[in-house]
């Protein structure tokens, strides 16, 4: 009887396994996915906490031909949809999306118009990854000259927002301004009692 047991538990677990980093299935999140969306909330937050903290600066860049604050936000915004159509999910019509990079990045300096922008790119980035299906994690596409699956693109949507978080937060350390997260951290050890 044990060995019935035994064999029923491995049969199991063995059936589960290639359900591991999948996309969606019927009223199930993989544990891949579940990581991704957690990734992409994390970033989201910090890069609006940015964009409202840089607000005044949206113009700014570090030198010329290189791109400004406003357009690093709108580039992320832009990265989340080419991204995401390479896997086959077309952006939502309301985004107007368009493939021309620099006319992308260059539509919006206003900060309350950016966030609105990178909000909307954000949303679409976690509805993509809820109802992307195993198929099209498995599938092999062509992004910009490299072969891999649906899957390493989405690894590379997070690469490419966390890239451009990390050029964030050096463009507002370059203005003086300290990201809003460091800035109540270090309100925070200034309140404790000095012992």
């Amino acid at each position: 009887m044990k060995q019935v047991v035994f064999f029923a538990v491995i049969v199991g677990i063995a059936a589960a396994i290639p359900a591991i980093g999948q996309g969606a299935s019927e009223g199930a999140t993989s544990p891949f996915i579940q990581d991704f969306l957690g990734q992409v909330d994390f970033v989201e937050g910090r890069i609006l906490a940015l964009n409202k903290a840089m607000a005044a600066k949206e113009s700014w860049r570090p030198a010329e031909d290189v791109r400004s604050v406003s357009e690093t936000y709108l580039h992320i915004a832009f990265g989340n949809y080419i991204l995401t159509k390479m896997i086959g999910i077309e952006p939502p019509a309301a985004a107007n999306f368009s493939m021309d990079m620099k006319k992308w990045d260059a539509q919006a300096t206003d900060a309350a118009k950016i966030n609105d922008i990178l909000k909307a790119s954000f949303d679409h980035v976690r509805a993509v990854a809820k109802k992307v299906t195993a198929e099209q994690m498995e599938k092999k596409v062509d992004l910009f000259g490299h072969e891999m699956s649906g899957r390493n693109v989405l690894i590379t949507v997070l690469n490419h927002m966390h890239e451009h978080l990390g050029q964030s937060i050096a463009y507002a350390r370059m203005n003086n301004v300290v990201p809003p997260w460091s800035a109540a951290e270090q309100a925070g050890e200034k309140a404790k009692p000095q012992t």
